[in-house]
């Protein structure tokens, strides 16, 4: 088990113009990445061996450093966390050092939105002399993921990163990807960098402690990639929406693992998990999620905007005549059965041009992808299309639709 980086061979071509005196060397070459998602339970018990065999073998005969940092959220909803790493390190002293305290970072869009942390991050990793033959590891929530993941990639231009997701967002979605990053200037992810963890870890415990709201709020990325992807796995949602919002185990289990499996074919099949290009079907119903966060000031988790953005989208591709009536209605209704709340007071905010606020996101989210506006939506469930243009006058009326959907199904 090891994010093992492989160079492939390297390539100069040369071009000469003599009459122009112009030579160029172009160079090329490609670089293979792997890294393994792991499902386990109780990662930290010292008889669990997954993260020391994990932290070990790229080097098996060093005693590797790992400094550790938790989100406080976790913190608080496991409060023996700390001596239970400490344990967990001293019993498996032959293969891990513990460099220092665990640090304690803040959870949430707090992580996201302060830039004076990345610079406490990144004097922690400095002070505990983590090196590039060294472990960060980062315990906790997608947001906070996101924040220590762009410190360690950018420490010494990229320190090893293991990741253990602590919220079903986390596990099935934000913590399995490439993508590291903090808000700025007032968008989502601004700040950031593409840079491949070394492992992650998803121990199913950790959800055992997350209230209702938060274990909801992860179900919304099964939702997307299912529509866009996987209609079998859509309908197996639609029949276990009871079972999935009273937080079954089983029921939670399959949703995560399935969800991450469709989020790692997607990456790792699609061609582009750098993003290079325009399409990228994974932020289907996010244009106006991300608009959304921002709007109410981050008051909306990102898992409850994303329910909205997705259910926003379904309509607007009714009324153009893409989807069916019948499939947007299922969107709705399943959405509705996990106990998402589909609107927002924050959605009939207005800008000073009399604008729905809500549509300067699309604009936001073109200048994000680089250029050309490239949006996901619904063509029939489990496939979805690009577009590139988006009516405002018929998405305000979608947003006006929406709005009868705003009870939530008892």
């Amino acid at each position: 088990m090891s994010s093992s980086q492989t160079t492939k061979a390297l390539k100069v071509s040369t071009l000469s113009d003599p009459e122009q005196r112009t030579t160029t060397h172009q160079a090329s070459f490609t670089v293979s990445y792997q890294y393994p998602v792991v499902f386990t339970r109780s990662v930290l018990n010292p008889d669990n061996p997954m993260l020391a065999e994990i932290l070990s073998a790229a080097e098996p005969a060093r005693v590797h450093r790992a400094l550790v940092m938790i989100d406080e959220g976790v913190i608080a909803r496991n409060p023996t966390l700390i001596e239970q790493w400490q344990a967990y390190a001293e019993y498996h002293s032959s293969k891990i050092k513990s460099a220092g305290n665990p640090i304690i970072v803040p959870g949430g869009e707090r992580a996201k939105n302060d830039l004076k942390l990345q610079d406490k991050l990144s004097q922690h990793i400095e002070m505990n002399q983590i090196d590039r033959h060294s472990f960060v590891i980062a315990i906790g929530g997608g947001s906070m993921l996101d924040a220590v993941g762009l410190a360690a990639a950018t420490a010494h231009r990229g320190v090893r990163l293991v990741r253990l997701p602590t919220t079903v967002l986390a596990q099935n979605d934000a913590g399995i990807g490439v993508k590291n990053g903090i808000n700025r200037f007032g968008q989502k992810n601004w700040f950031g960098t593409f840079s491949p963890p070394f492992a992650v870890i998803n121990d199913e415990q950790f959800l055992q402690t997350l209230n209702s709201t938060d274990r909801r709020a992860g179900m919304s990325e099964a939702v997307k990639v299912a529509l866009i992807k996987d209609a079998e796995f859509f309908d197996w949602i639609e029949s276990n929406t009871q079972a999935l919002a009273r937080g079954d185990t089983q029921a939670m289990r399959h949703l995560i693992e399935h969800c991450a499996k469709l989020h790692l074919e997607q990456i790792t099949g699609a061609g582009d998990p750098f993003e290079r290009g325009t399409a990228r079907p994974l932020d289907f119903g996010h244009w106006a999620a991300h608009k959304m966060e921002q709007l109410s000031s981050h008051r909306i988790k990102h898992g409850d905007a994303v329910a909205i953005g997705i259910a926003l989208d379904c309509q607007y591709a009714q009324l153009t005549g893409l989807l069916g009536e019948h499939s947007s209605q299922r969107v709705v209704q399943v959405l509705k059965a996990l106990g998402f709340e589909l609107y927002d007071p924050v959605l009939d905010t207005h800008s000073e041009n009399g604008q729905l606020a809500l549509l300067n996101g699309l604009n936001e989210f073109r200048r994000h992808l680089g250029g050309e506006l490239s949006i996901t939506l619904l063509k029939k469930i489990g496939e979805g299309v690009e577009v590139h243009t988006i009516d405002h006058r018929v998405m305000t009326k979608a947003l006006s639709l929406l709005k009868t959907t705003r009870t939530v199904c008892e």
